[in-house]
């Protein structure tokens, strides 16, 4: 399977961090506290930062959370989107207390002159809006014309709201096109993609809890990132979002566009196997948890076919019975006792 390069759009900047052009694939979250509880907030931004999250969006459902906006973002050192429905207001708020970015609908807003007070607020502190077309809010009158949100509908809406935007002069825009259901989505974007240059952002709407939120998220995000579609990317999952920041790693990664940490192979085991291979599996995890490099480590079950398998793994163990093997880009280094296998593994890496 071959990566398509990825599409032209503009480059647009949140913050210090530029999106779209030829610049990395962004990681995005979202923090799940309550964006009024600084404390918790900041606390939360922080662990997020160390798992590698690039940019992160708060909610802001009234003004007590605009105004906490400013005190979060002198602890946090990623950019910061603001996340607003509906009240002009509280994006004028936001934008006042320093935020990076905007996430607000143009066309919900209301009055034009309201639309018009922000955009020139945004024009003026040089603040990009993300433009969020979402399945389950679809407006009243593209519901009634297409009777489902098909793709052609969540396109029609970013469209509507891109061109009150450029009505205005405004073109610092990034858009996505989210639903639940895999098959829409990726049709949404890939429809976008054939029409517009703005820079995306990519990602499957509420696709629950791990393992079945992981499995959607990785097959919609996969086949538009395949198809050299997605500037940015969210992994929205019923979960820590640090496991959404992982799972997103783990997709760039897997598709080589990017690489962060450790990537850890094993082997499925079968009837050859004679360790516990997936405790030993989960060992080596948690003890190359905190390493930022990109390395890859196989763990395998078998002496006989392990280094052969993976053979492009930096470093690995195959473990057979009372004893294993420590190999090295598919050469063996050195035959240890079973016991010893983790922390040879171990100090080998370290060296």
């Amino acid at each position: 399977m071959s990566i398509k390069p990825r599409r032209k759009t503009k480059t647009i900047y949140v913050g210090t961090v530029p999106v779209g052009g030829d610049n990395p694939i962004v990681v995005q979250s979202m923090t799940k506290t309550d964006t009024r509880n600084v404390t918790a907030t900041v606390k939360q931004i922080k662990s997020l930062e160390k798992s590698g999250c690039e940019i992160i969006r708060l909610a802001v459902p009234d003004m007590e959370a605009a105004k906490a906006l400013c005190r979060i973002k002198k602890s946090i050192s990623i950019p910061m989107i603001a996340d607003i429905h509906f009240d002009w207001r509280l994006a004028l708020e936001s934008m006042k207390q320093g935020v990076d970015g905007l996430r607000i609908n143009p066309g919900n807003i209301g009055a034009k002159w309201k639309t018009e007070e922000v955009v020139g607020v945004a024009k003026e502190k040089k603040v990009p809006i993300r433009i969020g077309v979402n399945a389950g809010s679809l407006e009243k009158d593209l519901r009634k014309k297409y009777g489902h949100p098909v793709p052609e509908a969540l396109v029609e809406s970013a469209e509507k709201h891109i061109g009150i935007l450029e009505e205005m002069d405004f073109t610092d825009i990034k858009v996505s096109l989210k639903g639940s259901d895999v098959p829409a989505t990726v049709d949404a974007y890939r429809l976008f993609s054939e029409k517009y240059d703005y820079p995306l952002h990519i990602g499957i709407s509420e696709a629950g809890p791990p393992p079945a939120g992981i499995i959607k998220s990785a097959i919609g995000l996969g086949i538009l990132l395949s198809e050299g579609i997605g500037d940015t990317i969210r992994v929205s999952l019923t979960a820590k979002p640090e496991e959404e920041v992982r799972v997103a790693y783990w997709i760039l990664s897997s598709l080589g566009l990017r690489k962060k940490g450790v990537d850890i192979i094993s082997c499925p085991t079968c009837g050859r196997c004679r360790i516990d291979l997936r405790g030993l599996t989960k060992k080596v995890e948690k003890r190359l948890g905190k390493i930022d490099k990109p390395i890859k480590v196989a763990v395998m079950g078998c002496v006989v076919n392990g280094p052969g398998e993976a053979r492009e793994a930096d470093f690995g163990i195959a473990g057979g019975k009372g004893r294993g093997i420590l190999f090295k880009k598919g050469k063996v280094i050195k035959s240890v006792r079973e016991d010893k296998l983790l922390e040879e593994l171990m100090r080998v890496i370290g060296e």
